[in-house]
């Protein structure tokens, strides 16, 4: 299971804290976050992170990418509404990679509790989810 960590400045040590409390689940998926969002959970949690580039110089677009490769299998993205560009062509457009791929997305922690526990209880795979929908 591949997970692809973004979040906001604002909310990055909210994104370790949910890094520490989760690491028994974490450590066992492979992680990719943006640069900074990745270096910052490393020095917090001591869970290894491949980092990409930075999110304001093209991070986010890798991971975009990674999505559109099925490379990525889950999206945590920490969010902070006050200060999310509502029309920011690079959150959307991962946000709709997301979606047309079936990727399950978090946005917030109340949503990424309950990805992690599905996945602690083995009741998400998005590539079985495709699949699946691709026989229907």
């Amino acid at each position: 299971m591949t997970i692809a960590i973004v979040a906001h400045d604002s909310k990055k040590e909210l994104m370790a804290q949910f890094c520490i409390a989760y690491e028994g689940v974490l450590s066992k998926c492979r992680l990719i976050a943006s640069g900074v969002t990745g270096n910052w959970i490393e020095e917090q949690t001591g869970l290894h992170v491949n980092c990409y580039l930075p999110g304001s110089e093209g991070g986010v677009h890798q991971i975009a990418a990674s999505v559109f490769c099925h490379d990525i299998d889950m999206v945590l993205f920490f969010r902070d509404a006050q200060k999310a560009k509502e029309k920011d062509p690079t959150e959307l457009h991962l946000l709709r990679l997301c979606d047309e791929y079936m990727v399950p997305l978090a946005t917030n922690i109340a949503t990424a509790e309950v990805l992690i526990h599905g996945l602690e209880r083995h009741s998400i795979n998005s590539r079985t989810m495709q699949s699946d929908m691709d026989t229907w």
